[in-house]
């Protein structure tokens, strides 16, 4: 079973202590942060479940943090406790203001802090049908959205979005820079559809590097160009300088050969209503399918659409 993940970000080593002991008792995987810069830091780093989060700490305090994680498009859903001094009614008050979802006073009972988090991260997981590293809603959810959108019968269009070359990336530079493009390519995909798309547009993950956009036909186009641009733009950063200069990294193909793999790229395949009349979600996922390999065929970034009626 996988083990839930709680970071802990406070400057007092005593109270860390204290709290990853009764943590890990029940279970939990805990790390630590000494302050609210490195409290950041291992957010993006270990990609935990939940923060414990102190208010009064030097750099950067709790309602700083906490600020900035509810402003994260990936990290908002991620619940947050504080932990604030002894009648400091202010604290309370500024860190709930924050977005902080609960609040604990120093010193606490730690069977009560744990029957809270347990409490706090059931109704996380009830609510969110999360994919753990984009925090974006997940199969079940793309599925509901599919049907809603198939039973509403009006003009629509689902990008189904795709990495290319992610294999080789991952294998040659490790699974922690893997994570790392998977969340950026969120935050792409989001920040496009947040500037340009309709106030009803969807954003899903279907796993791994595999994305899924639901918008209306007119956004389409302009989405996926601003995804494309986006992406090319930022996709030298994951790479080394040598292998950035290159322009390529030597690794094994899918076939498992050895050859000179290009940097990263995106694919999209456009599954569409405009043309013909779509009456289940399976027919959408079939076509898609069909859809991001051709579209994979292509020398880099590209879109294609289905043109067939």
């Amino acid at each position: 079973m996988i083990k839930q993940k709680i970071l802990i970000i406070d400057d007092e080593p005593d109270i860390r202590d204290v709290l990853k002991i009764t943590l890990e008792c029940e279970g939990f995987e805990v790390f630590e942060a000494i302050d609210g810069v490195d409290g950041l830091e291992k957010v993006h780093k270990k990609s935990p479940d939940m923060v414990i989060l102190d208010y009064k700490m030097p750099k950067m305090d709790g309602h700083e943090v906490c600020q900035i994680l509810k402003k994260d498009i990936l990290l908002r859903h991620m619940p947050i406790i504080m932990l604030t001094g002894k009648g400091e009614t202010q604290d309370k008050v500024n860190g709930i203001n924050a977005g902080a979802d609960d609040y604990m006073v120093k010193p606490f009972e730690p069977t009560e802090l744990v029957a809270r988090i347990k409490m706090i991260l059931r109704r996380s997981s009830r609510d969110l049908d999360a994919n753990p590293l984009s925090r974006l809603p997940g199969n079940i959810t793309i599925m509901h959205e599919l049907e809603a959108a198939i039973t509403r019968n009006l003009p629509f269009s689902v990008c189904y979005i795709d990495l290319d070359k992610f294999k080789s990336f991952n294998d040659t530079y490790g699974f922690e820079h893997g994570d790392e493009v998977i969340r950026e390519t969120a935050r792409i995909i989001l920040s496009a559809v947040n500037e340009l798309g309709n106030p009803d547009d969807f954003v899903g993950h279907i796993g791994g590097d595999d994305y899924v956009i639901l918008t209306s036909v007119d956004k389409t186009e302009i989405l996926c160009n601003r995804i494309i641009a986006d992406f090319d733009k930022i996709a030298p950063s994951f790479y080394n300088q040598e292998d950035r200069e290159k322009g390529y990294i030597v690794a094994k193909d899918r076939q498992g050969n050895v050859d000179k793999v290009a940097l990263i790229s995106v694919s999209i395949g456009i599954v569409s209503n405009r043309n013909k009349s779509i009456s289940h979600v399976v027919e959408i996922g079939e076509i898609g399918a069909e859809l991001k390999k051709l579209a994979k065929a292509n020398q880099g970034s590209n879109f294609v659409w289905d043109t067939r009626k």
